[in-house]
């Protein structure tokens, strides 16, 4: 299994995003021995999802944590999903610069070829499968019993939702998204910033920046 070696230097994380995705997140990433200390949103008001780790709202909040707390060896793991996978990787980025260390949240039950190679602050959850010379990016979002099968390439900010089915050597470009229990028939191309419907059968190239749905699947609209 290809996991960044940068998980095995982090003592704590904390998460962005305190909303579902984070309760997902803290089970798997407890069960690696990892503690979380903290946990930011944007939107002022979120409920705290747990009552024993702080919630505090904004990036000015986390740029004053961080300048009051020892952030050496401090993971992050952005829990937005899709269609905001670009805000994903923009937030990551900002972290990264501020000195905490991408995490990488791996379902103890996930099944990953050592043959794959997978990116930087991944979240692969439970039951998911990862076949051979997979390529996963940075920030992707692999869900609940998700399989993506050998050599597919997963870009940057992409998230696959639970149950969907990428068939051998598919390709998801930029913020992609496909949605619950679709099927991507092999060699298919999903285009930059595109949304394949939850069910969707694609058994032709997704254009960017496309909404396509059905099946087989159409366009609809752009994004």
């Amino acid at each position: 299994m290809n996991i960044p070696s940068n998980n095995r230097n982090i003592t704590s994380v904390i998460l962005y995003g305190g909303t579902g995705q984070a309760k997902v997140v803290r089970p798997i990433i407890e069960h690696q021995g990892v503690n979380i200390v903290a946990i930011f949103d944007d939107t002022n008001g979120t409920k705290p999802p747990f009552e024993d780790i702080p919630i505090y709202y904004g990036f000015e909040s986390l740029i004053k944590w961080s300048k009051r707390n020892n952030i050496d060896n401090v993971g992050f793991v952005v829990c937005i999903g899709n269609p905001h996978g670009a805000a994903r990787c923009e937030i990551a980025q900002k972290l990264s610069e501020l000195g905490y260390i991408p995490y990488s949240v791996v379902d103890p039950s996930a099944i990953i070829s050592n043959s794959s190679c997978i990116g930087e602050g991944v979240q692969i959850m439970a039951g998911a499968v990862i076949m051979p010379e997979v390529v996963i990016g940075n920030q992707c979002i692999i869900n609940t019993r998700a399989s993506i099968d050998h050599e597919s390439i997963i870009d940057n900010g992409c998230e696959v939702s639970p149950g969907a089915t990428l068939c051998g050597c598919v390709t998801m470009n930029f913020n992609s998204w496909v949605g619950a229990g679709a099927t991507i028939s092999p060699r298919c191309i999903i285009g930059k910033n595109s949304i394949v419907g939850a069910g969707a059968v694609v058994i032709d190239h997704v254009e960017d920046n496309s909404v396509v749905v059905g099946m087989p699947a159409k366009k609809i609209r752009n994004v």
